[in-house]
C-alpha cells in the first residue's frame, strides 16, 4: 500500500493527537477539550470551524473552486465508561472513562485528513468535516441532523470509517449494504415478595426468574430473525439483592 508523502509526513502529529486523546477521554455530550482540541488544529490550517452542534459537535468547511458539489468526512468523538487497564505513558487519565472503541483514532485520522486537504488539496467544490459527538449510547447523530445538519451544511456524500484491528495493516474492509449494525439498549425490572434465603417458598426469587430470563432472551435470535440476517442480544449487567450468598444443608 503505497502512502501519499505529504500523508506521511502528519504521521507524527496524528499520533501526538490520538495519545492526547486518548489520555483524557470524555464521554457522550461532555466531549469539551476533544472539540477544543479539534477546532484548534482545523483553524490552524484555515478551516472554518463551527463549534457547538449536539452540545459538544465541531464542524469544519473547507471550500476550493467555485463547484457546488459537497462531500463530508466523518469521525465520532466521545469515549466509552470503562476503567482502563493498561500502564502506557497517555493510558488515559479520566477515572471510569476510556477510548476502548478507538474513536481518538477517528478524530486523528479525520484531523490529518482536514490539514492534508487544507495544505495540498486539489479539488473543486467543499469538503464539510464532521466530528459527531455521542455515538456511543446516545445517538449524537441524531441530534446533529435533527437540528439541522444537512440544511446547514448541505453534504452530498457522507463518507466514514471504523477502526478493525482484526483486518491486516495496509488493507481496507468494505461490501455492499449494511456493514455495522445500529443498536438499541433496554432495561428490565423483575419485581416479587422477598424472603429469607432459607425458606424461598415465602417468596418470589426473582433472581432465578433473571437468570432464566437470560437464557430465554437468546430465543429472539434463534426463533424470531430471520436466519439470513445478523443480530446479536446482549445482556451486559445484573443488579439484583442486597445481603450474602447463602449455602443451606437440610438434615432429616
Amino acid at each position: 500500500m503505497n502512502i501519499v508523502p505529504e500523508i506521511l509526513a502528519l504521521h507524527a502529529d496524528m499520533r501526538r493527537w490520538r495519545r492526547q486523546l486518548h489520555q483524557y477521554p470524555e464521554v457522550a455530550f461532555e466531549e469539551t477539550a476533544t472539540g477544543r482540541l479539534i477546532a484548534e488544529q482545523l483553524r490552524k490550517v484555515g478551516i472554518e470551524v463551527h463549534p457547538g452542534m449536539a452540545k459538544t459537535g465541531v464542524i469544519g468547511i473547507l471550500r476550493r473552486g467555485s463547484s457546488s458539489y459537497s462531500i463530508a468526512l466523518r469521525a465520532d468523538m466521545d469515549a466509552l465508561f470503562i476503567q482502563e487497564q493498561n500502564r502506557f505513558e497517555y493510558a488515559s487519565r479520566n477515572g471510569g472513562k476510556m477510548h476502548a472503541c478507538g474513536h481518538d483514532g477517528h478524530c486523528a485520522m479525520l484531523l490529518g485528513a482536514a490539514h492534508y486537504l487544507a495544505n495540498h488539496g486539489r479539488f473543486d467544490g467543499t469538503v464539510y468535516f464532521i466530528f459527531q459527538p455521542a455515538e456511543e449510547c446516545r445517538a449524537g447523530a441524531h441530534q446533529m441532523i435533527s437540528e439541522g445538519l444537512f440544511e446547514q451544511f448541505p453534504a452530498q456524500r457522507v463518507f466514514g470509517m471504523h477502526n478493525f484491528p482484526d483486518v491486516p495493516v495496509g488493507h481496507f474492509a468494505v461490501k455492499a449494504g449494511p456493514m455495522m449494525a445500529s443498536f438499541d439498549c433496554f432495561e428490565i425490572n423483575f419485581s416479587g415478595q422477598a424472603t429469607h434465603a432459607a425458606m424461598p417458598h415465602l417468596g418470589n426469587d426473582v433472581l432465578v426468574a433473571a437468570a432464566h430470563w437470560v437464557t430465554q432472551l437468546q430465543t429472539i435470535v434463534s426463533r424470531q430473525i430471520d436466519p439470513t440476517d445478523a443480530a446479536v442480544v446482549s445482556v451486559t449487567q445484573i443488579h439484583g439483592g442486597n445481603t450474602w450468598r447463602m449455602r443451606y444443608r437440610i438434615r432429616r
